[in-house]
């Protein structure tokens, strides 16, 4: 008798999920279709809040397209950027682990795609799947890594700063293209956030680059032609 229990056609949205995320890659497909089977996409406009600091953590996100800055305020109510993330990584993950409330916002910073799955049924599969909890641990050890360098630089002249926060962006989402690394170009009071620097101070930088040879901009995008170059300026 013929089998009459064929495998339904798999979710457009799951499977550009699965697709665009590293984070499932090599997991075996029974545990990738149960944890992404309640899976929720959105597309969200620039400027849109996705998590909201002292929120429970119920979902872990995952960016499909788009930039989303994570965020925090200092004691005095300054917003502090701790991070820019983009295609194929992961948000929301720590309060899922923690069960606690979360500790940063994050907002769309473009046009944003973002796919959510219940935050149990991630804790579920780190439990279950070894090499999910490795690709985790990688995770948090580069962005770890990122932040350690952050704050070495912190005492470092403008220029290196800025230049530091150019690699730190294409290091997390950068494209090769054909005039080198594109990474977004992101409006200047977002790289003020992130360098700890005066606007007008990035400004001025970012003009010495340019005139340098060592970034290229137009209206969306910031071009690096020479990662190597751009580093060797960082003193």
């Amino acid at each position: 008798m013929e089998d009459r229990q064929t495998r339904q056609p798999q979710n457009p949205n799951v499977k550009k999920l699965i697709e665009t995320v590293p984070f499932f890659a090599g997991l075996p497909h029974e545990s990738v279709e149960k944890v992404t089977r309640q899976a929720v996409t959105r597309a969200h406009p620039a400027n849109r809040v996705i998590l909201l600091e002292n929120d429970w953590g119920g979902s872990v996100y995952f960016i499909l397209e788009g930039w989303v800055k994570i965020r925090t305020h200092n004691l005095e109510g300054k917003e502090l950027t701790l991070n820019i993330v983009g295609k194929g990584e992961i948000v929301g993950e720590m309060a899922a682990l923690e069960e606690v409330p979360r500790s940063t916002d994050a907002i769309t910073l473009t046009p944003t795609t973002v796919s959510s799955i219940p935050a149990q049924d991630f804790v579920s599969l780190l439990r279950t799947e070894a090499l999910a909890g490795v690709r985790l641990a990688q995770l948090m050890a580069k962005r770890l890594r990122q932040l350690n360098r952050r704050l070495r630089l912190r005492e470092s002249d403008s220029l290196s700063r800025v230049a530091d926060t150019l690699l730190f962006l294409a290091e997390g989402q950068g494209k090769a293209g054909e005039k080198g690394t594109e990474i977004p170009n992101l409006p200047h009071r977002e790289l003020s956030s992130i360098s700890g620097l005066a606007r007008e101070t990035v400004t001025r930088s970012l003009a010495k680059l340019e005139k340098k040879g060592l970034i290229e901009r137009s209206q969306d995008i910031l071009y690096i032609p020479d990662l190597v170059a751009l580093e060797q300026i960082i003193t």
